[in-house]
């Protein structure tokens, strides 16, 4: 394939991915169909035919690069980055369309025949990561299996986005994580070190406007 062919083809295949991101997010899986998805993308069932051999394989495909284009707060890894992580992935579940569809998806798998633990597993060692990190600090009491609570923690923010997305369409999503961490964090760490923790975001918050202002310096 000549370079301006496949540069093509990868624009085509972004574009269907985005629209079927759209039409997943506002319909499900059961709802959607190739020829909403072809329309939003404004291409040919030829073109989805190329990259994509049935709804089933776009829906997968949308699932497992829900993380494409996300961001995450900068800064030292540990509780803090983990906490401000999970307020940053709660804004841009209300605000990023691919990542948001990504989630239901994942959540309503079993309509198209999956069983892929992997977007689970994606979220898991992430938080892990940073667990380990504030182990390593020493902000985590002692006794605490970081793998076994990056598992619970992914389990209790899914049930903690499906509850407020059918309370409030997720307006409130910052708001729960913020009170689902005021409950987990004293399994995890001392008084003492949760007294040094920012749960409202501003921490993230200051340190982005900070690198902003170093890098116009």
């Amino acid at each position: 394939m000549s370079q301006p062919r496949q540069a093509r083809a990868i624009r085509t295949r972004e574009k269907i991915i985005r629209a079927a991101a759209e039409v997943f997010d506002e319909s499900g899986f059961s709802g959607a169909s190739m020829n909403k998805i072809v329309r939003r993308a404004e291409t040919t069932m030829g073109a989805m035919y190329f990259h994509f051999a049935s709804k089933e394989e776009i829906a997968q495909t949308v699932m497992n690069e829900q993380a494409a284009d996300l961001t995450f707060p900068d800064g030292e890894d540990g509780l803090q980055r983990l906490l401000d992580i999970n307020l940053e992935v709660a804004h841009q579940m209300r605000t990023n369309v691919l990542f948001r569809a990504g989630v239901r998806l994942a959540v309503e798998q079993g309509d198209f025949g999956m069983r892929d633990a992997a977007p689970y597993q994606l979220w898991t060692e992430l938080f892990r990561e940073q667990l380990e990190a504030a182990a390593r600090r020493g902000e985590l009491l002692p006794g605490v299996d970081t793998a076994e609570f990056a598992e619970i923690l992914v389990g209790a923010y899914t049930g903690t986005q499906l509850m407020s997305n059918i309370a409030t369409g997720r307006e409130n999503l910052i708001e729960r994580i913020a009170t689902l961490w005021r409950y987990l964090l004293p399994s995890i760490a001392s008084p003492e070190v949760i007294a040094r923790l920012d749960l409202t975001g501003r921490a993230a918050a200051a340190r982005k406007r900070a690198m902003r202002a170093v890098e116009k310096a």
